[in-house]
C-alpha cells in the first residue's frame, strides 16, 4: 500500500516536471527572435524598409509643378523605397543653387541654357542629359478683360503694366525678351514691364488684375480659369523652348536618380505632360 502511494507521488511529480518543461519550451519559443519566422520577417522587413527609404530631391522649373505633382504618387508607387522632394523655382535660380552645392539629384530645366551651364561646369554629365519636353510662349490677359490684339498694341495707352519673367533667371522671360527684340518692341515696352521671379508669379499677377497682360508658357495658361490666352508668340521670334532633364553628378542616389530620369520620358509621364499643354521633343 505504501509502495503504491510512493509510485503515485512519483508519477504526479514526473507529470508536473514534464508540464513545466513543456511550458518553458513554449515560452522560450515565443520570446526567441528566431522562433517565429513571421515575427522575425516582419520586424526585419520593417527595419530594412526604413533604412532603404530614400529622399530624392528634384530641382524643377516652376512651370512643371502641376504635372510633377500628379506624377509623384505614380512614381512612388512603382518605387516604394523612394520619396520625391520637389524644389520648384526659376531655372536660373535652380542652376545657381546647384552650382553653390545645394543638394539636388535631378534637374528639370525650362531652358537649355541653364542645363548647358551645369554641363560646362561638369556638374551634369552630358551623357545623362536629354531633351524632355517642348512648350509655347503665349500672351495672356485676365478672363473677361479687354485684351491686346497684337504685340504692337501692348504699347497702347490702355495697357500700363505687363508681367514678364526676369530675363536673367527665368527662361520664359528670356524667350519674351528675344521675341520683343525681334519685333523691335523691347525698349518701347520696357517702362511697362513688371518683372516676376517665375512664370507662376506672372500668371498670378494677371489673374489678380495687377497687370493687364503677361507672357507665360501655354502649359501655365492651361492651368488657369482666371486668365486666357490672347495669342501664341511666333516660335521663330525666339529660341526653341526646350525642357531638358539631367542627373546631377553629386547625387548620392545614382540608381534612383536614373530611375526617375527614365520615368520622365516614359509613356505614363508623357501622357500627363501633354495633358497639361506640353509637347514632346519629336512632335
Amino acid at each position: 500500500m505504501r509502495e503504491a502511494k510512493v509510485n503515485r507521488k512519483l508519477s504526479v511529480k514526473r507529470w508536473l516536471a514534464a508540464g513545466l518543461i513543456l511550458l518553458l519550451v513554449m515560452l522560450a519559443g515565443c520570446g526567441s527572435p528566431g522562433a517565429s519566422g513571421t515575427n522575425e520577417q516582419v520586424g526585419s522587413s520593417g527595419s530594412k524598409e526604413k533604412q532603404a527609404q530614400i529622399e530624392l530631391v528634384i530641382s524643377a522649373a516652376a512651370s512643371l509643378k502641376d504635372s510633377l505633382n500628379e506624377l509623384k504618387p505614380v512614381f512612388e508607387k512603382e518605387h516604394p523605397n523612394v520619396r520625391l522632394l520637389f524644389n520648384f523655382g526659376a531655372s536660373g535660380a535652380l542652376q545657381k543653387q546647384i552650382e553653390q552645392g545645394v543638394p539636388a539629384d535631378v534637374f528639370l530645366s525650362a531652358g537649355q541654357k541653364q542645363m548647358d551651364a551645369l554641363i560646362d561646369k561638369k556638374l551634369v554629365d552630358p551623357g545623362e542629359s536629354t531633351p524632355m519636353l517642348k512648350n509655347d510662349l503665349v500672351l495672356i490677359a485676365a478672363a473677361g478683360a479687354k485684351s491686346p490684339a497684337t504685340l504692337e498694341s501692348l504699347g497702347d495707352d490702355g495697357v500700363s503694366r505687363i508681367a514678364v519673367g526676369e530675363p536673367e533667371s527665368v527662361p520664359a522671360g528670356q524667350y519674351t525678351k528675344e521675341a520683343l527684340e525681334h519685333y523691335k518692341l523691347w525698349d518701347k515696352l520696357k517702362p511697362k514691364l513688371v518683372f516676376a521671379k517665375d512664370v507662376r508669379q506672372v500668371l498670378t499677377y494677371v489673374e489678380t488684375g495687377n497687370v493687364e497682360a503677361g507672357f507665360v508658357y501655354r502649359s501655365d495658361a492651361q492651368t488657369s480659369t482666371k486668365a486666357g490666352v490672347m495669342f501664341t508668340i511666333d516660335p521663330l521670334s525666339h529660341r526653341a523652348i526646350v525642357y531638358p532633364e539631367g542627373i546631377v553628378k553629386a547625387t548620392q542616389h545614382p540608381q534612383e536618380a536614373k530611375a526617375f530620369y527614365n520615368f520622365m520620358t516614359s509613356k505614363t509621364a508623357q501622357h500627363v505632360f501633354t495633358k497639361y499643354g506640353f509637347s514632346l521633343p519629336d512632335a
